[in-house]
């Protein structure tokens, strides 16, 4: 009698399939989208504002499960401090909420971030489930003529490290 309770779990056992472990691709590319020279630096444009933005792609291989994302580490050579003068703080009250609004204009400045470094690159990013992967670039303007080198790290779930590394001219 003992013996036929083991025959059903050892039906049930070796009847279910397990899981394949399917390997993960170690692709990752950028897509800087910015005119290239012939000597492999891109080139950005910095507009009249004070801080240019621009964001750079990528692609990564493409995962089935929300656990296998890479994340990717991107550095840039650049960073800037922010002043006395950044920027100040718009205090309104409408009764019902306190508003606080970033404003230009004259009134008290921002000091307490005085000193901060501040990276020109976004310092982390995840890829979505389709490979694609983003982040955003923002030199100001007193980096123009200066070229801008950038590393980016995918790493993988499995421990896995790709690296590209890119130049952009600021002009």
């Amino acid at each position: 009698m003992k013996n036929l309770i083991y025959i059903p779990i050892l039906i049930l056992f070796f009847s279910c399939e397990k899981e394949r472990l399917v390997s993960l691709g170690h692709e990752f590319s950028v897509d800087v989208g910015l005119p290239v020279d012939i000597n492999g630096y891109y080139h950005l444009q910095l507009s009249q504002d004070w801080q240019t933005l621009h964001r750079i792609s990528g692609n990564v291989s493409q995962v089935s499960n929300t656990y296998d994302l890479a994340k990717i580490d991107w550095c840039s050579s650049h960073y800037w401090n922010i002043g006395d003068t950044l920027g100040y703080i718009v205090h309104f009250n409408n009764f019902e909420n306190d508003i606080y609004l970033y404003s230009n204009r004259d009134t008290a400045y921002v000091t307490w971030f005085n000193g901060f470094e501040v990276p020109t690159i976004n310092g982390n990013s995840y890829q979505a489930e389709d490979g694609e992967v983003n982040t955003m670039l923002a030199p100001v303007r007193s980096m123009k003529n200066d070229t801008l080198q950038i590393v980016a790290n995918a790493r993988f779930a499995d421990g896995f490290l790709k690296t590209e590394t890119f130049s952009i001219i600021l002009e």
